[in-house]
């Protein structure tokens, strides 16, 4: 029934697929734009095609940029970015540019998923990983801007592009020097145990003020926005603060700083109020250890229980084969509560046959749930949301949270967790649409757990995985409004031990680093895949009974156990 895979692979081809509907938009976007005056046609970026031998005024991200004698596509040089698995390696440079005004961005590129474009406008890709391709791309100036940011970057763990002959068509602009006003009135209109709201004046500028930038202690940038009001989240319970503002302009000049204005943060915390440590055990494959065994050895107490699939149609059965009950599975369970523990099963997976397609209503679907709730009393279920037939169809994904919102209001009390795949800086396509619908269709989902594991990674496991949180943060806190706290306590993470599908290496020091900065942001869970791999083969490769690398047996489960959000 499941493929010969460990651990449901994530999609190979999901980066890609998700890259071309970004280089569609992006296309489809410049196309709409209008043809400079070739009159006016003079290429106003310097070294544009690196043959100084230097990177300057270029500016890239982490130190990734250089400049190589080949392969070039004209002159003697050309640029190097050498993306990572955990940066894109974006090389940028500002030119002065008139407002009102079409130019036309034009570079020849080599390397897989390579990108051009302008900050806050279009931009265009392409994939010829042997030999140069040109991208062009057209952008108009708004009616005050006078600078813009052009730039290339490679992507996530495609390895070095090449950049060469970059030109930037158009008239040049005059160098704006002055600093806009300082902020007035800076006052604190509201806070929470992890917020403070401000507001404050408008500054004024000779050619217009883009936005303000709020900073803690004087020199701590917290962040930028664009009107005259702002909340500043992810702050200490109980904890006085003090901030300032400033403006800027569309030339990056900075005014004074505003007056400064105290706040103390109010006592408590926000949050869901839910925490697991709950690694997945499952009954019917890998050997599966006795789980009291393993929960005295290490004190874990909760165990994610995979899985459940359609026994045909919208029927729910332990691998789409063993009842409900009576069978090995209620066995585990039962053996696991007398111990003083609990399960909350997972349901779905990446293979086999799923109740997601199967109910063909969110009516039958949450009535599939009930049966498994109702036959173990449970506190909390996990939707394992994976592959084309569930992640990546939008019928069955709001058939899912449409589902959840019926079984919450059916169930008092009880917790609901939707995990899925991810990138390493984020949500992608179909994550960010499951969260963006769980807020659209009211399924008030408690916790959003992601897998951070065979996404191509490469060997930073650690960082990888704090960017890909970090990344859902952000997206809950767009669509959902919360502060960081909030954020936070509404997500999970669930990796996988030892060696993963795609050669990633998580070592227990990794694991006990991910645990620990879990810990720091108190999340709401922390998983892995899976007990019946905790346990040492060195040199194994990844098998289902044990973790392909040396450790002692049961070690990620006792590090996942000192998880206490």
């Amino acid at each position: 029934m499941f493929s010969t895979r460990i651990r449901h692979p994530r999609r190979r081809s999901a980066r890609p697929r998700f890259l071309a509907l970004l280089g569609t938009v992006a296309l489809a976007l410049t196309g709409a734009v209008a043809v400079p005056g070739t009159a006016q046609a003079a290429n106003i970026l310097t070294n544009s095609g690196f043959e100084s031998g230097s990177l300057g005024p270029w500016s890239c991200t982490g130190n990734l940029g250089s400049v190589v004698s080949t392969p070039v596509h004209g002159g003697a040089k050309a640029l190097a970015g050498a993306a990572s698995s955990s940066d894109n390696a974006k090389c940028a440079q500002t030119v002065a540019v008139q407002p009102n005004t079409t130019y036309s961005l034009s570079g020849w590129v080599r390397g897989g998923y390579v990108y051009l474009g302008v900050d806050g406008g279009g931009s265009t890709w392409t994939q010829s990983p042997s030999t140069y391709a040109q991208l062009t791309v057209k952008f108009t100036t708004g009616a005050s801007q006078t600078s813009a940011t052009i730039y290339t970057h490679g992507w996530y763990g495609q390895g070095t592009y090449y950049a060469d002959d970059i030109s930037l068509d158009g008239p040049g602009g005059s160098s704006d020097t002055q600093a806009p006003t300082a902020p007035t009135g800076l006052t604190s209109t509201g806070k929470t145990s992890s917020s403070v709201s401000l507001s404050w004046g408008a500054a004024s500028d000779n050619v217009g003020v883009t936005g303000y930038d709020i900073y803690s202690g004087g020199s701590n940038k917290l962040l930028t926005v664009s009107g005259t009001s702002a909340t500043v989240s992810g702050l200490a319970a109980s904890t006085a603060y003090s901030f300032t503002v400033k403006a800027h302009d569309a030339a990056g000049n900075s005014s004074p700083a505003s007056n400064a204005v105290s706040a103390t943060t109010s006592a408590g915390s926000g949050g869901t109020g839910f925490k697991q440590a709950a690694p997945y055990l499952y009954t019917g494959w890998g050997d599966p250890p006795s789980p009291t065994t393993v929960m005295s050895a290490t004190g874990v107490k909760w165990f994610t229980m995979a899985f459940i699939l359609s026994s045909g149609g919208c029927n729910p059965a332990w691998d789409g084969q063993r009842p409900l009950t009576g069978g090995q599975d209620q066995t585990a369970i039962n053996a696991v509560r007398a111990a003083g523990g609990d399960i909350v099963p997972s349901i779905g997976g990446w293979s086999g046959n799923k109740l997601g397609p199967n109910c063909s209503t969110p009516e039958a679907l949450a009535g599939a749930y009930q049966k498994v709730i109702d036959a173990y009393g449970l506190k909390a279920i996990d939707v394992d949301i994976e592959n084309s037939d569930e992640f990546e169809n939008t019928a069955v994904q709001d058939r899912i949270l449409n589902a959840l919102k019926i079984v919450k209001a059916n169930n008092p009390g009880l917790r609901t967790i939707l995990t899925f795949g991810t990138s390493t800086t984020g949500p992608t396509y179909y994550g960010n649409r499951l969260i963006e619908q769980s807020k659209a269709l009211n399924a008030d989902v408690d916790v959003f757990t992601i897998m951070p594991f065979d996404f191509g990674g490469g060997s930073d496991m650690y960082g990888n995985t704090v960017n890909a949180a970090e990344g859902l943060k952000t997206k809950l806190k767009s669509v959902y409004g919360w502060d960081d706290a909030t954020a936070y306590a509404h997500m999970g993470i669930s990796g996988m031990n030892g060696l993963s599908d795609q050669q990633e290496t998580t070592t227990p020091a990794i694991w006990t680093q991910i645990k620990d900065w879990a810990n720091s942001k108190h999340l709401a869970r922390l998983a892995f895949w899976s007990v019946n791999r905790d346990r040492p083969c060195a040199g194994g490769g990844v098998a289902e009974n044990c973790s392909g690398i040396s450790q002692d047996t049961w070690q990620f489960t006792r590090i996942t156990a000192g998880f206490t959000g």
